[in-house]
C-alpha cells in the first residue's frame, strides 16, 4: 500500500552549515514542484534530528496533498483519519484557482497562521470527523482572552473555519458543521476619530515637501484608500480636463509565506471607480513630482528603476512606494511632529466628517468616497459631526424653558 510520504521524496542538502529540506512532488495540477525548508539545525551532531523532520515534512506535505485531490475530486471516502489541519491546509489550496489573490492571501493568513498553528498545539491529533463545535469555542475564547485578538477578527476567522467546514459538510466528510453551533462574540462598532479642520490643516502645513505629503493630501482631501493611493498611475490624471480617474489598485498579500504586490486595474468596487476634479493646489503638486521623477531618473541613470514608471507614488530611485511602506511613514511622520496618533486611513474619515460637518449631502459623501452603498457612509460618518447635534438641542431648548 502506498503511503502519503511515498508521494513525496524528500533528501538533506547541507548549505552554510545548516540542513535544509528538499521535498520534490507532483502537486495537485500534474505539475512536478521543489520546496525547500530551513530546519534552523546545525550539521554537526543534528544529522538524526534532520532526518526525522525530512520524514515527518514529507508526510505532512503527503497528507496535504492527498486532501487536496480528494477534495478536487469531490470524493467523500476520504481516509477517516484526516487530521482537521490538514484538511484545512486542502482546502485553502483548493481555493487558490477559484478566487482573487487577495481574497486567497487571506484565507491562506488566517488558515496557516492563526488558525493551523492553535490546533496543532493544542489538539495535535484532532481528525476532521472528531471536530466538536467545543474544539471552535475554545480557539475563540483563547484568542479573544489569551491573545487579545479583536472580536471583529475573530468574526472573520469563524467565517473562513465556517466556509471551509461547510465545505467537508456538502462533500459528505462529516455529518454536519460544528461551526455552525459556535456561538460567535458579539462585533464591535468602529469608532473613528479623524483629525478636525485645524489638525489637518496643520498636518498638511507639516507635511509640505516631505515624501509623504502626496499620501496625506490623496487621502484627507480626495478620500482615497491607501491602495488607490499607491496605484494612482500618470494616465488616471488629466491635466487638460482637470480631473483624476481612480481605477487602479496596488495591494499587499501573503501567500504561501512569501509577501506579494497585487496591481490590479480594478478598485474594491463598481462604485469606486470614479472621476475627481483635480484642483490647483494638487495639480502643482503632481507636476512638480513629475519635474522631479524625471530629474531623478536622469540624476540616478541605470540605477534608476523603470519597472514602475507609469506610477505617481515612487521614490528617489524609482521603486513603487507600497501601502505598508506609505502607513510605515505617515505614522513615522506623526510621531517625529508631534501630531495625535491615527491611522492612515483615518484621514479618509477625516475627510468625510469634514464633507458632512460642511453640510454636503450624504449622497454626494458616497460617490466622492467611492461607497457601494449609501448605508455604509451614514453608519460610519453621521456620527462625527457633534455640531450639528448642538444645533438641534438649542432648537428645542425654548420648549424647555
Amino acid at each position: 500500500m502506498k503511503t502519503n510520504s511515498d508521494m513525496v521524496a524528500g533528501h538533506l542538502r547541507e548549505r552554510s552549515g545548516h540542513y535544509y529540506l528538499i521535498l520534490s512532488f507532483t502537486d495537485e495540477h500534474g505539475k512536478r514542484k521543489t520546496k525547500q525548508i530551513a530546519t534552523g539545525l546545525t550539521v554537526k551532531g543534528n544529522k538524526k534530528k534532520a532526518e526525522e523532520l525530512l520524514q515527518k515534512a514529507r508526510m505532512e506535505e503527503g497528507e496535504r496533498l492527498h486532501a487536496i485531490k480528494s477534495l478536487r475530486a469531490g470524493k467523500s471516502a476520504v481516509d477517516p483519519t484526516l487530521l482537521f489541519t490538514r484538511y484545512l491546509s486542502g482546502w485553502v489550496e483548493m481555493m487558490r484557482p477559484s478566487v482573487e489573490k487577495t481574497t486567497f492571501a487571506a484565507y491562506w493568513q488566517t488558515i496557516h497562521s492563526k488558525v493551523i498553528p492553535y490546533f496543532d498545539k493544542h489538539f495535535p491529533k484532532l481528525k476532521l470527523v472528531d471536530l466538536t463545535p467545543r474544539h471552535i469555542q475554545d480557539y475563540y475564547t483563547y484568542e479573544l482572552n489569551v491573545n487579545g485578538v479583536s472580536a471583529n477578527t475573530v468574526i472573520h476567522r469563524h467565517a473562513n473555519i465556517r466556509k471551509a467546514l461547510d465545505y467537508a459538510y456538502k462533500t459528505g466528510l462529516i455529518d454536519t458543521n460544528p461551526a455552525d453551533r459556535v456561538q460567535r462574540p458579539k462585533k464591535a462598532k468602529f469608532v473613528s476619530e479623524p483629525y478636525n479642520a485645524k489638525e489637518l490643516h496643520d498636518l498638511l502645513e507639516k507635511a509640505k515637501g516631505k515624501p509623504v505629503e502626496l499620501g496625506i493630501i490623496m487621502a484627507a482631501f480626495y478620500g482615497l484608500r491607501r491602495s488607490e493611493v499607491v496605484g494612482l498611475k500618470w494616465n488616471a490624471i488629466d491635466f487638460d480636463a482637470k480631473t483624476i480617474t481612480i481605477r487602479h489598485t496596488v495591494t499587499e498579500v501573503i501567500v504561501d509565506g512569501k509577501r506579494e504586490i497585487v496591481k490590479k486595474d480594478s478598485t474594491k468596487t463598481k462604485s469606486s471607480f470614479r472621476t475627481l476634479p483635480l484642483v490647483p493646489q494638487v495639480e502643482e503638486l503632481l507636476k512638480n513630482l513629475k519635474l522631479k521623477q524625471t530629474a531623478n531618473r536622469n540624476l540616478c541613470g541605470r540605477s534608476y528603476c523603470k519597472d514602475y514608471l507609469e506610477y505617481v507614488y515612487v521614490n528617489e530611485l524609482g521603486n513603487l512606494v507600497t501601502p505598508d511602506t506609505l502607513s510605515r511613514k505617515f505614522q513615522a511622520f506623526l510621531k517625529q511632529n508631534g501630531f495625535r496618533h491615527v491611522r492612515f486611513h483615518d484621514l479618509r474619515h477625516s475627510c468625510a466628517s469634514l464633507l458632512y460637518a460642511n453640510g454636503v449631502p450624504l449622497k454626494d459623501i458616497q460617490e466622492w468616497l467611492g461607497h457601494s452603498d449609501i448605508s455604509t457612509t451614514s453608519n460610519i460618518y453621521t456620527h462625527l459631526d457633534y455640531s450639528a447635534k448642538i444645533d438641534s438641542a438649542n432648537a428645542i431648548l425654548g420648549l424647555l424653558s
